[in-house]
């Protein structure tokens, strides 16, 4: 059996057997991830050069749009460049930088969901405070810290994987380099320290979890005492959308990494792996540009911008 000495690249899981479908794979996810592009590229412009974006909440959904690109950049290219050219093949150091990059961007995704409910929670439970709680220091550095701890979270899970001796081959089942597909391949026993660190990491995102539902918990009780049926109205139409966008990552991240072993398989790996990599990225700005009129009306403007640059440009 290989060791991880020996190991020179890794094979990925093909995303279907004929040439065909992987052809039309590839198409699906290149219009998945033009669609990704636009979307957080749209809500990333508009909240950068409309001025009454400027506040905490769009300074954070623009933080959230950011991660999105890097998450599904991370992971959808090589599944759409494998599909295109007929091969399965990532080379050692890219499936560790892989790796690497999406556990950065999605356990910092992770944190800034934490703090976006706390930024909720201020707002409307104790909005007289909120200029002082939340002011642009405090959100910079609430968004570095969230930066910060997804690097460090990052750094150690991937120093960890892949110091591990691998004696099970090198065949990755999964369309992309994931924690549980590579402690697959390492030798039997080898791998509890990895798995006491995602039980560690599990806990402490079960705590930012805990954390959230109690946040809208005291959100909901102050939305439903609100006399004004339009303050409700705005207070559900900033909450319901990130509470969306976090259950569809926490459920179906949680499920990836806990499921047990006996209910594993490639088909519902591949599908799981494809809810919580690919749909929220993708539906994010879908999601909070839907009920929110200023976010709408921001990125309407980036877009009649552009069309009329364009015009312009194609007259000359």
């Amino acid at each position: 059996m290989p060791n991880s000495s020996s190991i020179s690249e890794f094979l990925l899981l093909p995303l279907a057997d004929t040439r065909q479908l992987q052809l039309l794979h590839f198409w699906l996810l290149l219009g998945i991830y033009l669609a990704a592009l636009l979307g957080n590229g749209l809500i990333s412009t508009a909240v950068a050069c409309d001025r009454r974006l400027h506040t905490p909440m769009y300074f954070f959904l623009l933080n959230l749009a950011l991660l999105d690109l890097g998450c599904i950049s991370t992971t959808l290219p090589k599944a759409m460049a494998n599909a295109l050219w007929d091969t399965r093949a990532i080379s050692y150091a890219g499936c560790a930088a892989q790796l690497f990059f999406f556990v950065f961007f999605l356990s910092a995704e992770f944190s800034l969901l934490t703090i976006m409910s706390y930024d909720r929670y201020v707002a409307i439970c104790k909005p007289l405070h909120y200029g002082t709680l939340m002011d642009s220091r405090a959100c910079a550095t609430m968004a570095a810290a969230a930066w910060g701890a997804g690097f460090l979270y990052s750094l150690l899970h991937t120093a960890s994987t892949f110091s591990l001796p691998l004696c099970q081959g090198n065949v990755v089942n999964q369309f992309f380099c994931e924690i549980p597909q590579i402690l697959k391949l390492s030798c039997s026993g080898s791998y509890l320290r990895e798995v006491v660190l995602i039980i560690c990491s599990v806990s402490l995102g079960f705590g930012c979890f805990v954390f959230i539902v109690v946040s809208y918990v005291q959100i909901f009780k102050a939305v439903l005492r609100m006399p004004s049926e339009q303050g409700r109205h705005k207070a559900f139409s900033t909450c319901l959308p990130h509470l969306a966008v976090l259950s569809l990552l926490v459920i179906t991240s949680f499920f990836a990494y806990l499921k047990p072993p006996s209910v594993s398989s490639p088909s519902m790996d591949l599908t799981v792996a494809l809810l919580y990599t690919v749909v929220p990225p993708t539906l994010n700005p879908i999601i909070y540009s839907m009920r929110n009129l200023e976010v709408k009306d921001a990125v309407r403007k980036v877009i009649t911008k552009c069309v009329s640059k364009a015009v312009n440009c194609s007259s000359f």
